[in-house]
């Protein structure tokens, strides 16, 4: 059964998001930890299931950023009040681009090139694609999403 889905790429102070549509980004943004925790208590919004970028251990030491990140992870999860799933970046590579070598950019470029490449997924100003819009972190966000999106077909 497919969903709608809510895809957040947490941070520190801010979080991306996404929501998604029949498999296309309808909403987007990147606001405050405090606004994305607001918008995720009014959910879900019917048969809407929230994808959450989840931190993964890979034996380094790390700072207080990683942790604040965590928490705000566990605060978005426990303020919505519908299923959740937790997808590593890891998987979001391996799914859109076969390699758990992949970057930012080769992320990018893949779902660039699920939308019909650059010209047609983000389009101009004048002729917006689906993607017009979308910037740093919600890259991240729409990759989680569309990752989940998939799994929910198989």
């Amino acid at each position: 059964m497919k969903r709608h889905i809510m895809a957040v790429d947490p941070g520190t102070t801010e979080s991306a998001w996404v929501y998604l549509v029949g498999g296309i980004p309808l909403s987007w943004g990147k606001q405050p930890n405090e606004e994305v925790l607001t918008k995720l208590k009014a959910s879900p919004l019917g048969d809407e299931l929230l994808a959450v970028e989840a931190v993964a251990s890979y034996g380094m030491p790390v700072g207080a950023e990683v942790f604040e990140t965590v928490f705000w992870s566990g605060r978005f999860v426990q303020a919505y009040d519908g299923p959740h799933v937790r997808v590593y970046r890891r998987e979001v590579k391996l799914h859109l681009c076969t390699s758990v070598k992949a970057n930012d950019a080769s992320i990018r470029c893949a779902i660039l090139d699920r939308f019909g490449g650059k010209e047609a997924a983000v389009g101009r100003k004048a002729s917006p694609g689906p993607l017009f819009g979308i910037k740093a972190d919600v890259w991240a966000a729409l990759a989680v999403g569309l990752t989940v999106w998939d799994r929910e077909a198989a």
